[in-house]
């Protein structure tokens, strides 16, 4: 670069200035939210009381203004699988900036997208292929157009409570009638209980299926597939000649204690694969379509069908770059052995508590997804309190939790769902023990003061009044 070039770069970057603009309106976050985008988020945020001002985030943590520090439990809804700004994540971001890459050409084949397709099915032995778009719906819609093409059959079959994204396509395999409601009409398609063989067979007999997809563990609820569902599905989809879609958005790249969830049963392998989220580094937006090769060599089968199925932005440089460093440091730091033991600490510390706790009904999943469940409670002085909240709006004793876990413990987690007396966490990749320690004892402080009848019920009967309002 020139003198001159360099001296007109940067009197051109002067123009700009990202820190001041921020350091000038960024206490207008929630006004301009309001005003502009979906106004709903910050009415909601201000009447639970998360309407933090959250200045810097590491890892599995966050600052406010006044140096305190929050613990994420939930990860971006999964997002952050190795936590916020992980420095090879990061640098590799720099790297790929400064390296000036003839990116987006569209009639070129740069090296990074197929080096990174190469370094996921390293970990996807039965797959041969990867199409590259830009989030997990995308992914999904992939799937859903691949697999109807290449069995040139309509329907898709989905489990009832999934969640697959919520573009169109995805929403017609949505398991929540509250997300589709209005949006008709959307593809064909046929929900079945998860588990269900009787169900899925019955389906498969009417010869229009292409597929079903699944999450081996869904998000809504955290409910795991029965052991030996999906083996047993994919032989009876194979035999009707219909594929398997594995929907690992937010199971994928290690999450559950292996790569992915699908794996942690034998001999399942699905013709297709969705991954997203933790792909993304947590800084660029990417999602993968894996698949085997003759269903790839169907919908790509001439000159004529080269750009049948593509995204502007999929396969760009920055987000190749942040999946390769993403599956770099996965295999660096081990991060699936990692997973695994401390997701086993935290799930057998919680479950210890059930026993405890009459509130609390069960605890379960696999690694870092774990499902915490609230249910009636046996004494009457509960069971009232408990019955009227259930009165108002189910899900709303969930809530009660999540809100001091963040108000009094600095401890950010979500309720699975609507309607849902589930907490899920998901929490970055990276926890440690300490972590764990200190979600355990602030879930605990919560939990003696919901079954001693302190502060919590009074924001439960908030959480009522606003229930009973909004009806």
């Amino acid at each position: 670069m020139t003198t001159a070039e360099s001296a007109s770069e940067s009197s051109q970057a002067g123009k700009f200035d990202l820190g001041a603009l921020l350091a000038e309106r960024g206490a207008e976050r929630y006004e301009l939210h309001n005003r502009y985008l979906n106004p709903q988020l910050p009415r909601m945020l201000h009447t639970i009381g998360f309407d933090k001002v959250y200045e810097r985030a590491e890892g599995a943590h966050f600052w406010d203004a006044e140096g305190n520090d929050y613990l994420d439990m939930l990860a971006g809804f999964g997002v952050m699988g190795l936590g916020r700004h992980h420095p090879v994540v990061r640098k590799a971001l720099h790297d790929v900036l400064d390296l000036s890459l003839a990116d987006l050409t569209r009639f070129d084949c740069q090296p990074l997208p197929g080096l990174l397709a190469e370094r996921l099915l390293v970990h996807s032995p039965h797959l041969d292929r990867v199409f590259f778009g830009n989030s997990g719906t995308e992914a999904v819609e992939g799937a859903l157009k691949f697999a109807r093409y290449a069995t040139g059959r309509p329907r898709v079959l989905y489990c009832d409570h999934a969640f697959h994204g919520l573009t169109t396509g995805a929403l017609s395999v949505n398991g929540e009638s509250g997300f589709r409601d209005g949006f008709a009409p959307l593809l064909p398609d046929t929900a079945v209980p998860l588990g269900d063989l009787d169900a899925l067979e019955r389906e498969l007999r009417k010869g229009d299926v292409a597929a079903l997809i699944v999450e081996p563990i869904q998000g809504k609820g955290v409910h795991e597939a029965p052991p030996g569902y999906l083996r047993a599905a994919q032989d009876l989809l194979h035999r009707h000649k219909a594929l398997l879609i594995a929907d690992e958005v937010q199971t994928g790249l290690g999450r559950t204690g292996d790569f992915y969830a699908y794996q942690h049963e034998e001999g399942v392998e699905p013709d297709l694969v969705c991954v997203a989220k933790a792909l993304s580094g947590g800084y660029v937006p990417v999602g993968a379509t894996l698949g085997k090769d003759w269903i790839f060599k169907k919908v790509f089968s001439s000159m004529d069908r080269v750009l049948v199925h593509s995204a502007s932005f999929g396969a760009n440089a920055q987000a190749m770059a942040a999946g390769l460093a993403v599956l770099s440091v996965m295999e660096d730091e081990q991060i699936v052995a990692h997973v695994r033991r401390v997701g086993d600490l935290l799930r057998t510390r919680l479950a210890a508590l059930t026993d405890r706790y009459e509130l609390l009904a069960d605890v379960r999943g696999r690694g870092l997804m774990i499902g915490i469940e609230f249910g009636r409670p046996r004494s009457l002085k509960l069971r009232s309190r408990w019955a009227m909240l259930q009165a108002a709006r189910k899900g709303l004793f969930a809530q009660m939790v999540v809100v001091p876990l963040l108000q009094r413990h600095r401890i950010l987690t979500q309720v699975s769902g609507d309607h849902l007396e589930v907490i899920k966490l998901i929490p970055p990749l990276i926890v440690d023990e300490g972590d764990v320690d200190r979600f355990v004892d602030a879930f605990t402080a919560v939990m003696d003061d919901a079954h001693e009848g302190g502060l919590i019920w009074d924001f439960g009967r908030t959480l009522v009044k606003q229930a009973v309002a909004n009806r």
